[in-house]
């Protein structure tokens, strides 16, 4: 993936934690995403830097969702 696409990923993935917090009327904590200092905006620090970033950003994004919806609910066939 190129640097320009990570961005935008990036962007994207901070786009769906914005709408995530406004449905749920609570900040998602995002320690590990936030201890980086890279922002979508960021686009002088490197590729591996914002590859590090989405990495982090969603395993913040799912772990709230997990948290969210916390009984698993069964895959059914029409």
């Amino acid at each position: 993936m190129k640097k320009q696409e990570l961005i935008h990923l990036h962007g994207l993935l901070a786009e769906v934690h914005t709408q995530m917090e406004a449905w749920e009327d609570e900040e998602i904590e995002l320690v590990e995403y936030n201890s980086l200092g890279v922002r979508p905006t960021s686009i002088h620090k490197s590729k591996t830097d914002h590859k590090a970033a989405v990495f982090k950003l969603a395993k913040g994004i799912t772990g709230a969702m997990e948290a969210a919806e916390p009984e698993p609910v069964a895959p059914q066939a029409d």
